[in-house]
């Protein structure tokens, strides 16, 4: 959005010469754009002959189109498009001709220009459409008639990730009429356009908040107190806050509007009490402005007069008057004795101490403040905020009584479960239900994606696992297995919530169990890649084949998008989740079981399962291992030579040998058997428990049991 029209450079402070035969394309380029700015078609179509460039560009990126939409020079505009301008260019900040058509409010340009094929919603790089500057410019006329052509009304401003990271944009043509006083243009907004009053940009105001904020200016004093008047009749949210926590029954205070403050106390919903983050109330607002009229309308309805210090205040302000209606209302003068305070939580640490300094009307045993700096997680249900509940660390779900009532049965139904977010207490008033759950640090996706420390993955999948069975021993699937929906706590546990409240009852009904199977195996892929992908774009090829886990990672994942028969309950022991040892002990314990088999063809046939898939992947086993190893093993002191074959049998029987034979040339030259050979043989344990566990004969013996499970 341009705030200010580009001033003329010293070139265009004069007419462009008619002749010179040494002009640069810059020159000409210089000249073409001040001709432009002066008005002088003459000299302009002088310059095109000579071959200055129609679409050069000026300071900030202006072309000379540009610059006759700003000047509002129709005539030269329909020049330079017949002269080959282009009506898509775009100075510095993104902004085009048609959105400057739109700022000057020139119909027939905007309708000239739309006719090269503009996208009528297009923005600037701050997210302004041609429809939002004519609300905020007050240009009515253009505002229809990009109306009428299919302008999106309530298009909300967008950004690029980095502003939208630090809450800006979000905001609506009527925000923008609201916040420059163009009442006219919010009445035709809402009432002939449909614009929606309760719309909240990236900071959480609504309409209503950007008409009250930071009115100095006398002359649109007027013209926003009727706005105020206007959108609450027209049903805005009194609940709104600015990005400090101001309500609109502050902000009027502060505008010293007692017809605002009126209008918003005949609300039923306005909390009279409610406190910006500094801590203060419509109240307190009125009595550091020595606003006695606003003041005693607020005692009269009955705002709070024991917080805030009030007396001091007016002892301050020498208001006599003040000091005697709030001593007639029970305000007393209270020494501060604010006690020090550190919360548990390192992250939430700066807004947990800010909560416990400012005053808050308290909901019960809950002291919480909702507004956007105190929200901690997004949800389609609404926010989820900080809170202390009788000094307990807290985050907080807001609900009416009649859905919070509902969600409190859920949660009550987790209590048992140790993997499930569980309810810490609840508070009711004024039809609100107030969940209070125990405060987490991040959730998985901030975590993977913001911290420095190697998360556990395995540990962190076992709680995960555990968690969504949890959820369905409750006869539950969760439909929406997220990242952001696994939370962590201070002590790196991990608890799985449901806040947008998509669960459904299974009953039954396998396809919701496999469609959570599905999306854990997308969970698998997520976590184990660290986050570096978004989850629906993570896929088996992100892996990092070179991991120690990279084969049972695999099969985990491809188990549970196939909706394996083990289900989950069978997946949560999967081999992915062993340790090293315990596969170790699992590869030795196979020999063990089959070496008493009749004969070697026998032994071979275990792992011969009727439908398998996949063969052996090392057929030539012996030449990968060390020379001097498998020279050993085939001479033992004191016992028969044996010459072992490259096969799985064979293979198995080496690995249970050794280590239940051990010699200490063999020790020396490989360290620890186990990691010896599971980096020697990364595919062998997943391949001996898939072929034990696909063969019905002999399917039992892939039931080995990691101890640590």
């Amino acid at each position: 959005m341009e705030l200010s029209t580009v001033e003329p450079t010293a070139h265009s402070q004069q007419k462009a010469p008619t002749s010179s035969s040494t002009e640069t394309a810059e020159d000409l380029a210089v000249k073409l754009n001040a001709a432009v700015r002066d008005n002088d078609i003459k000299v302009v179509l002088e310059l095109l002959e000579k071959g200055a460039d129609v679409n050069s560009k000026a300071e900030s990126g202006w072309t000379p189109l540009q610059s006759a939409v700003q000047a509002d020079n129709e005539e030269m505009v329909r020049l330079l498009l017949d002269k080959g301008a282009c009506p898509h260019a775009r100075k510095d900040n993104g902004g085009t001709a048609f959105i400057e058509a739109a700022i000057g409010g020139n119909v027939n340009i905007l309708e000239l220009l739309l006719g090269y094929g503009l996208n009528i919603d297009d923005c600037d790089d701050n997210g302004f459409t041609a429809f939002m500057e004519a609300a905020c410019y007050g240009q009515e006329e253009a505002l229809k008639f990009l109306y009428h052509k299919g302008a999106e009304v309530n298009l909300r401003r967008a950004v690029s990730e980095e502003k939208a990271k630090l809450l800006k944009g979000g905001e609506t043509a009527l925000m923008d009429a609201c916040k420059k006083g163009h009442f006219s243009i919010v009445k035709t907004l809402v009432q002939k356009m449909g614009a929606d009053v309760n719309i909240r940009d990236n900071k959480d105001r609504n309409a209503l908040i950007h008409a009250l904020k930071d009115v100095c200016d006398k002359k649109k004093y007027e013209s926003v107190v009727s706005i105020g008047r206007f959108l609450l009749d027209c049903g805005a949210d009194v609940t709104s806050k600015d990005e400090c926590g101001k309500t609109a029954l502050i902000l009027a205070a502060e505008m010293q509007s007692l017809d605002l403050v009126k209008a918003l106390l005949e609300k039923g919903e306005i909390d009279i009490d409610d406190a910006d983050e500094e801590g203060n109330t419509a109240l307190m607002v009125a009595v550091k402005r020595n606003d006695y009229d606003i003041a005693e309308l607020l005692c009269e309805k009955g705002a709070r007069t024991d917080v805030g210090n009030l007396i001091a205040i007016v002892n301050r302000n020498r208001a006599q008057n003040m000091s005697r209606l709030l001593r007639q209302y029970n305000a007393r003068f209270v020494p501060e004795t604010l006690s020090d305070w550190e919360p548990n939580s390192k992250r939430w640490r700066d807004q947990l101490i800010k909560l416990y300094k400012i005053y808050r009307p308290m909901i019960g045993k809950l002291k919480t403040f909702q507004y956007i700096q105190q929200r901690i997680q997004n949800t389609s249900q609404g926010g989820i905020y900080l809170g202390l509940h009788g000094g307990t660390e807290v985050a907080v779900r807001i609900s009416r009584s009649t859905e919070g009532k509902k969600e409190k049965l859920f949660f009550e139904q987790c209590g048992n479960c140790e993997r499930l977010l569980k309810l810490f207490q609840f508070e009711k008033e004024k039809g609100y239900m107030y969940l209070c759950f125990p405060l987490w640090e991040k959730n998985l996706e901030e975590h993977l994606q913001e911290s420095e420390d190697q998360m556990d993955y395995k540990d962190a999948l076992r709680m995960i696992f555990q968690a969504v069975r949890e959820l369905h021993s409750l006869k539950f699937a969760h439909q929406d297995l997220r990242p952001s929906n696994f939370l962590i706590d201070l002590g790196g546990k991990i608890y799985l919530a449901d806040f947008d409240n998509k669960r459904k009852l299974i009953e039954g009904n396998n396809e919701l169990v496999n469609s959570d199977l599905e999306a854990l195996g997308k969970l698998v892929l997520y976590v184990l890649t660290g986050g570096r992908k978004p989850l629906q774009q993570v896929s088996i090829e992100d892996l990092d084949a070179d991991s120690p886990d990279y084969e049972e990672a695999v099969d985990l994942a491809k188990s549970l998008v196939s909706h394996d028969e083990r289900g989950l309950e069978g997946l949560s022991k999967h081999p992915y989740f062993w340790s090293k040892q315990t596969r170790f002990q699992f590869l030795k314990s196979i020999w063990n079981k089959i070496k008493d088999f009749p004969s070697p063809k026998d032994r071979n046939a275990v792992f011969r399962a009727p439908n398998a898939t996949t063969s052996f992947p090392y057929p030539s086993w012996t030449e990968k291992v060390d020379d001097d190893v498998l020279n050993i093993m085939q001479h033992p002191h004191g016992r028969k030579p044996f010459r072992y074959r490259n096969d799985v049998v064979n293979l198995l029987r080496f690995i249970r040998n050794m280590d239940e034979h051990p010699d200490i040339r063999i020790t020396n030259k490989i360290g620890d058997h186990a990691a010896y050979f599971l980096k020697l043989f990364p595919a062998l344990t997943i391949y001996v428990y898939n072929s034990l566990r696909q063969n019905p004969e002999y399917s039992h013996f892939a039931d080995f049991q990691d101890p640590l499970l």
